[in-house]
C-alpha cells in the first residue's frame, strides 16, 4: 500500500516510491529504492522536498504514535485532486480557436526557427555577448501569436524534445505556456508580452552550465547539483549585465524557483514576496520539465502531470496562479492518454469551448480486444455523447510507442 507522508517521519528501512516535487529539485536519479543510507534522507530532507510516498507492503511504515491525520493513502489523495480539478474544469467563457489541425503544421514551422534563434541567443552569452532585444521581441511575437490562435498547437509540439535540445526548446515552450496563463490571468497586452519574454529568458543562467552536467543521466554529486542550482542568479546576472531586458524579465529569471512556502531558492521568499509574474514561471517551468523527456527520466503524461503539480500545490504553487495554468492548458491536456467509459484508448487531441472535462480525443486502441483499431476523433462535449473519460492510462503499460504521431498528424 502506497502512503504519503512527511519527511520528518523517513527513516531507514522505508521504501522509497517517489519525491512529491519536480525532478530538478532534488539529486536522485531514481526514485523508488530502499532507503538503506542516512545520507540520502539527508539529501530529501535538504532539497526542500516536504512530503513522499512509501510502500509500506515492501518496506517500513511510520513509526507508532505518529497520528493519523500526518498521513494519506493514495485514494484519499486521488479524492481530494480530483476535488481541486473538477472546481477548475468550467470554461470562464467560450473559447473560439483555430483548429488544432490548422494551427499544428504553423506551429512547427515556429519550433523550429525558435530553436535556432534559441540556440543563437546561448551561444552568444557563452561569448560574452548581451542578448538581442530586438531579435528576441521579434521570437516572443511570434510564439504569442501562435499560442493566440491555438494555444495547444505550439505548447504541445514544444513538448516533444530530444535530450539535446531539452535546453533551447524548454526556453520556447516556458514562452508559449507564460503567454496562455497571462491571457487566462486577463492580463494587458503589455504585461502578456513581458510575461512572454520573461519565459523565454528565465533559464539563462544554464548557459553556462556544462552540458554534460545538464544531461547526466546518473545521480548528481553535491557539487553538480549545486551548479545547477546556480542558474538562477547566473542568468539574473547576464540580463542585468546585458542591460537590454525588463524588470519582469530579471525577477522570473532569478525568482522562478522560489516557493510559497518559502523552501525554495535562492532566497527562500514566501508568497507575498514573491511576485505574480515569478509565481507564473514556477507553474510553468514545472509543467514542462516534468512532462518533458530527460536524459535520466522519461517525461510523465501531460494529464499525470497536471495531478501530480495539483498535489504539490499546497506550498509549492500559489493556489490562483494554478487554477489558472490548469484552465489554460487543460485538466488532460494534448497528448494525454486516456480510457474512455467503452473501454478504449483516445489521445487528447485538443481541448473542448465548453468544459475542459471534454476534450476532443482520437481513439485508437481497443483494451478488451488488447488491439489497434481504426482511429476515430470523437468530440467528448457535443451533445448526445455517450462517451467520457474513465481514467489516464499509461503508454508503457499498453505497450503503446507511437502516442505523439497520433494527434500530430
Amino acid at each position: 500500500m502506497l502512503k504519503k507522508i512527511a519527511v520528518k517521519h523517513l527513516r531507514l528501512g522505508m521504501h522509497l516510491h517517489e519525491l512529491c516535487g519536480s525532478w530538478m529539485e532534488h539529486p536522485f536519479w531514481r526514485t523508488k529504492f530502499l532507503l538503506k543510507d542516512p545520507n540520502d534522507i539527508r539529501l530529501i530532507i535538504d532539497s526542500g522536498i516536504t512530503e513522499v510516498w512509501i510502500d509500506v507492503k515492501i518496506g517500513l511504515d511510520v513509526e507508532q504514535g505518529i497520528a493519523p491525520s500526518e498521513t494519506e493513502t493514495k485514494e484519499e489523495v486521488s479524492a481530494a485532486v480530483d476535488k481541486v480539478l473538477i472546481q477548475s474544469a468550467a470554461r470562464d467563457q467560450p473559447v473560439k480557436l483555430v483548429s488544432m489541425a490548422e494551427e499544428v503544421k504553423r506551429a512547427a514551422k515556429i519550433c523550429a526557427n525558435s530553436k535556432e534563434a534559441v540556440v543563437s541567443m546561448f551561444q552568444e552569452v557563452r561569448m560574452g555577448k548581451a542578448i538581442s532585444a530586438e531579435a528576441a521581441n521579434e521570437l516572443v511575437d511570434e510564439i504569442s501569436s501562435s499560442v493566440m490562435r491555438n494555444p495547444g498547437a505550439l505548447i504541445s509540439l514544444a513538448r516533444l524534445k530530444t535530450a539535446d535540445d531539452y535546453t533551447y526548446m524548454h526556453s520556447v515552450a516556458v514562452c508559449a505556456l507564460m503567454v496562455s496563463l497571462a491571457r487566462q490571468l486577463n492580463l494587458d497586452d503589455n504585461q502578456i508580452r513581458d510575461a512572454g519574454m520573461a519565459g523565454l529568458l528565465h533559464d539563462l543562467g544554464k548557459a553556462m552550465i556544462p552540458m554534460e552536467i545538464l544531461n547526466k543521466p546518473g545521480k548528481l554529486t553535491d557539487e553538480e547539483f549545486d551548479l545547477i542550482k546556480s542558474h538562477p542568479t547566473e542568468g539574473h546576472r547576464l540580463l542585468v549585465e546585458g542591460g537590454t531586458v525588463g524588470e519582469i524579465s530579471l525577477d522570473v529569471c532569478l525568482h522562478h524557483h522560489e516557493k510559497v512556502d518559502g523552501r525554495g531558492y535562492p532566497h527562500q521568499l514566501k508568497n507575498e514576496q514573491i511576485s505574480l509574474f515569478a509565481k507564473m514561471g514556477a507553474v510553468c517551468d514545472v509543467y514542462d520539465a516534468i512532462t518533458s523527456n530527460r536524459p535520466y527520466k522519461a517525461g510523465w503524461d501531460p494529464a499525470e502531470s497536471i495531478r501530480k503539480m495539483t498535489e504539490w500545490c499546497n506550498g509549492h504553487f500559489d493556489t490562483k496562479v494554478f487554477q489558472s495554468f490548469v484552465k489554460s492548458i487543460g485538466i488532460y491536456p494534448v497528448g494525454s492518454l486516456v480510457r474512455l467509459s467503452s473501454g478504449r484508448l483516445a489521445v487528447v487531441t485538443e481541448q473542448s469551448e465548453k468544459s475542459l472535462l471534454t476534450p476532443n480525443v482520437k481513439v485508437f486502441f481497443s483494451t478488451k480486444a488488447n488491439a489497434y483499431i481504426q482511429p476515430e476523433v470523437i468530440n467528448l462535449s457535443r451533445p448526445g455523447t455517450t462517451e467520457r473519460i474513465v481514467s489516464r492510462e499509461d503508454a508503457t503499460t499498453w505497450g503503446i510507442k507511437n502516442l505523439d504521431q497520433l494527434w500530430t498528424v
